[in-house]
């Protein structure tokens, strides 16, 4: 056993490794006093929070504070900063703690792991991805306690603090606001101007990924020095966020932000926006958005966030290669151009690989869920967006899912965490040019 995992890449190993916490942190929510009923949980529901958790997607069978302990919640809690920082970045963080030698094949993991361009610096950037998400979970905890301890108390307001500024900065969603009311998320705080610009700052923060973390650290606000793919992210997103949110104000405004004051209605359409790439918290009820908010929700929660980042999605820079893809196609120009670049053939082929999995792979669970339960198209479509992505928005299915239903939505967690292309390269043999190549012949496409 020991020799098959030293056989493997480092994607293998991050595969395999994931698996192994989420199995650990399954088992340990079973246990009786991971509930606060004492009693067992069964299998597949510690699994599938155990999946959700670990692959930072917040999706629920059982409402967090309600069902599960103290002890319960803070397993979660730890899965969820595990799988969010991810494992490998934490040990190599251990490593330098201890000053251990840190080896190439390490390094390469690392690469792996963190999605940089190159291999030189990875150990540095782990230094300063570890110390910057502390900080920035800190920063929020504080923030967030500043609302919660007024109306919880000291001691769980600043714990709620911790809980959620963790869990917002994962991109996960969970949540403890069943202490009010089950399933509720951040629904009480719908006109809360600290704890909705706390909340999507610290989504923002994460979900632009650490390669742009760093090139922020190395050039400051000197935009022309920065990477195209910090360029690309920084452009994209403002898009995506401010885009967005204006496409749901008008979808929603003689909806469901209908009777809102204004200052509402713009964080609740900001939110709505923010939330999707890919957070799984909401501040107004997903069920009753209009259809084309539905739409726009699946979109975003699609898209995601950065390479990199704790975000999920097929990442934004992947969707910005496929329409600058299909610009170039129509105008007839010479590769893909962006910002004055030109971006490499496989970088092309890649992207095209990723969306074509996840749509793939979205479809098909999607059939199988409509044909063995009677949910609606777009309320099941939400539900398998919402797990590829690891966003965790619903509009309640959730904890009516039959069995079935559920292992395939741990899988599509399991999947959308790793990537999609990442999991089908671990069973992929190493690429071998053969001495002669099949003869070529044109096809009609489009």
């Amino acid at each position: 056993m020991k020799k098959r995992l030293g056989n493997l890449n480092a994607t293998g190993k991050l595969a395999v490794g994931f698996g192994l916490i989420i199995l650990a942190g399954t088992f340990v929510l079973m246990l009786p006093f991971s509930s606060r009923s004492g009693s067992w949980t069964s299998f597949l529901n510690a699994l599938f929070t155990a999946t959700s958790a670990t692959c930072v997607t917040g999706l629920v069978v059982v409402d967090t504070y309600q069902y599960w302990s103290l002890f319960g919640q803070l397993v979660i809690l730890v899965l969820i900063q595990v799988g969010g920082l991810g494992f490998i970045t934490l040990g190599a963080y251990l490593s330098v703690i201890l000053k251990k030698k840190i080896g190439l094949k390490e390094r390469t993991a690392i690469h792996e792991s963190i999605s940089t361009i190159e291999i030189a610096g990875v150990v540095r950037m782990v230094k300063r991805i570890v110390q910057g998400t502390f900080l920035f979970e800190l920063t929020g905890a504080v923030l967030l306690s500043i609302r919660f301890i007024p109306e919880f108390g000291w001691g769980r307001g600043i714990y709620f603090g911790i809980f959620h500024s963790v869990s917002a900065f994962c991109n996960a969603g969970f949540d403890l606001m069943g202490i009010r009311e089950a399933y509720s998320s951040l629904t009480a705080y719908e006109g809360d101007v600290l704890v909705n610009l706390t909340i999507m700052g610290l989504i923002l923060v994460s979900g632009i990924g650490f390669l742009v973390w760093d090139d922020f650290y190395r050039n400051g606000f000197h935009y022309k020095k920065y990477l195209l793919h910090t360029k690309i992210m920084l452009a994209a997103s403002f898009v995506l966020v401010f885009g967005g949110a204006i496409l749901f104000y008008l979808f929603e405004n003689n909806g469901l932000f209908a009777g809102m004051t204004l200052k509402e209605k713009a964080l609740g359409a900001l939110f709505c926006s923010v939330s999707p790439r890919t957070a799984g918290f909401n501040t107004t009820d997903l069920a009753g958005l209009g259809n084309a908010s539905k739409l726009l929700t699946m979109l975003l929660m699609f898209v995601g966030g950065g390479s990199g980042s704790t975000a999920g999605g097929i990442k934004v820079t992947t969707a910005v290669v496929m329409v600058f893809t299909a610009v170039a196609t129509i105008g007839k120009t010479q590769g893909v151009n962006i910002f004055k670049r030109r971006l490499e053939e496989d970088v092309v082929r890649r992207a095209s690989a990723i969306v074509t999995y996840n749509g793939i792979l979205i479809l098909i669970v999607s059939m199988i869920i409509l044909a063995i339960q009677p949910f609606s198209f777009t309320d099941v479509f939400m539900e398998t967006f919402s797990a590829m992505g690891t966003v965790g928005l619903s509009t309640g299915i959730t904890r009516q899912l039959l069995p079935v239903s559920k292992a395939l939505l741990i899988l599509l967690m399991y999947f959308g965490r790793l990537g999609s292309l990442t999991f089908a390269l671990v069973f992929a043999q190493r690429r071998v040019v053969p001495p002669v190549q099949q003869p070529v012949e044109k096809i009609v496409v489009g």
